[in-house]
């Protein structure tokens, strides 16, 4: 599963949002007995990204920023989110 969050400008307020949303579909696909091992997010300006990853209860953050272009970096890590998850 893959969570995306929005910002304008600034992508450190997102990271929290983020998580948030990927803490709530943890709980809720373990309340509906359909648990996910692994959930991506990624926090967006639109021109920068930066990627997290939820794992039970430990969340990794890339603190890395990946600006557009080039896209191929961005894309490559979302077809791996979504390969993995």
């Amino acid at each position: 599963m893959v969570l995306v969050e929005a910002k304008k400008e600034d992508l450190k307020p997102g990271l929290g949002q983020c998580l948030a949303e990927m803490v709530a579909s943890q709980r809720f696909n373990q309340q509906k007995q359909q648990p996910i091992s692994t959930i991506y997010g990624t926090v967006t300006s639109g021109t920068v990204w930066r990627f997290l990853q939820l794992e039970g209860q430990t969340v990794t953050i890339d603190l890395n920023d990946y600006p557009l272009p080039p896209v191929e970096q961005i894309l490559g890590k979302l077809v791996w989110m979504v390969q993995n998850g």
